[in-house]
């Protein structure tokens, strides 16, 4: 994952970790954290100030496709190739609710 500075059209940062495919990316509310989710299963939680991996969320089966920040910036909101939708609090780092009944991949996921 890269992080670009738009003004200058240049590499700011790499955010390293994932082992796969990058499939979403999501700022936290504040600016001072960034989510990416990855068919690796997993969901990442990086700094942006320093580039540095703060969390790493597991839980899916499958790809993740899609996530969300709450508007508070407390959650994050899953949605996944295994027909889930998860819900996870970020500072303890549980899963707070898991969304089944999808009969396919979940594509996509928003707060309202």
């Amino acid at each position: 994952v890269w992080l670009w500075e738009v003004a200058s059209k240049s590499g700011v940062r790499e955010l390293e970790g994932h082992t796969k495919d990058v499939k979403s990316i999501s700022w936290s509310p504040d600016g001072k954290l960034v989510a990416s989710g990855s068919d690796d299963h997993s969901i990442r939680l990086w700094e942006v100030a320093t580039g540095s991996e703060v969390k790493k969320l597991e839980g899916h089966a499958w790809w993740v496709n899609s996530l969300c920040w709450s508007p508070d910036g407390t959650s994050i909101v899953f949605a996944s190739w295994d027909t889930t939708i998860r819900v996870w609090d970020v500072v303890s780092e549980c899963e707070v609710k898991v969304l089944k009944g999808h009969e396919n991949q979940v594509n996509s996921v928003c707060w309202s």
